[in-house]
């Protein structure tokens, strides 16, 4: 896959910006979670930009690439959104489709709550809407999968912590949280040159601080039509949020995942590219392969 780097300069911050596929095709725009980067779509990537979409993934702000403002509160879901509400304006061709998993499913359920008018369709992999979020927090189970944003919002501890032996507890706790083998050396050695990047380990933390000291409460229903991907065996977030999310969708459909975990769009890139394609245009046919990304 042919790639491009590009930064745009959104919202008061420089972010670096990974694009393929036919430049005049149809955008598809992928957020990555925590704690990844744009190398966290490499699969879908590679599949989308070969049927002729123009696919982007950008690193969101504090992560790799992409500036890394110092203050806690520049993390906030406003200004999380207000740097995609940007981009999407900068690339010229909204309405799009907007894909998050995690984190960045966050901010596109924000992105669909406050700009509709810039979305096409959305797809969301493993985050519940942010009223189901708030409604499982009270859960206790959910809680204790939750434990470690408690952990978060203590200061320069995480950090120490998370840094400890070449970064020990953030590649076991996702090689651990996946299907074995979902994650090659490869995939780790490039995870852990993003997480050395300066700035970065307190940045990504800082997203978590910042959830805990809202300033955008948001709510009400998605009007885009939207597609839910899960992986039923996420170790982190209940599936019985699954259906309280979809439910606060006009034109929802969920797709549960019952092997997947937490890290479908990894554990099963052939069958989520061929969901997130049917989805975006009905009429296409399933693929018979699917194109992964070799470095």
């Amino acid at each position: 896959m042919q790639q491009e780097h590009v930064f745009y300069r959104v919202n008061g911050i420089e972010m670096h910006v990974v694009e393929a596929g036919n430049p005049k095709g149809d955008i598809l725009l992928f957020l990555h979670g925590f704690p990844e980067y744009w190398w966290g779509w490499r699969h879908q990537l590679a599949h989308f930009a070969s049927q002729g979409y123009r696919v982007v993934a950008p690193d969101q702000r504090g992560y790799n690439r992409s500036s890394k403002p110092a203050r806690q509160a520049a993390y906030g879901m406003r200004q999380l959104s207000d740097d995609i509400a940007e981009l999407i304006r900068q690339l010229g061709t909204a309405p799009l489709t907007l894909v998050g998993h995690d984190w960045g499913g966050a901010v596109a359920w924000a992105v669909a709550l406050r700009y509709p008018q810039l979305l096409h369709k959305l797809v969301i992999l493993n985050l519940p809407h942010p009223q189901a979020m708030r409604q499982g927090l009270r859960w206790p189970r959910q809680w204790l999968k939750s434990w470690y944003i408690g952990l978060f919002q203590l200061p320069l501890l995480p950090e120490k912590l998370l840094r400890m032996g070449n970064f020990a507890l953030l590649e076991q706790s996702m090689l651990r949280s996946a299907k074995r083998g979902t994650f090659s050396p490869l995939d780790m050695a490039h995870y852990k040159e993003a997480w050395q990047m300066p700035g970065a380990l307190t940045a990504m933390l800082n997203w978590y601080r910042a959830a805990l000291q809202p300033t955008l409460k948001l709510s009400g229903t998605i009007s885009t039509p939207t597609l839910l991907l899960w992986g039923k065996q996420d170790q982190f977030l209940s599936h019985q949020m699954a259906r309280l999310s979809i439910a606060q969708c006009r034109q929802g459909r969920l797709v549960m995942l019952e092997n997947a975990t937490h890290w479908l769009h990894h554990e099963q890139p052939r069958e989520v590219n061929r969901l997130i394609q049917q989805f975006i245009d009905p009429l296409a046919p399933g693929p018979a392969e699917t194109t992964q990304y070799t470095p």
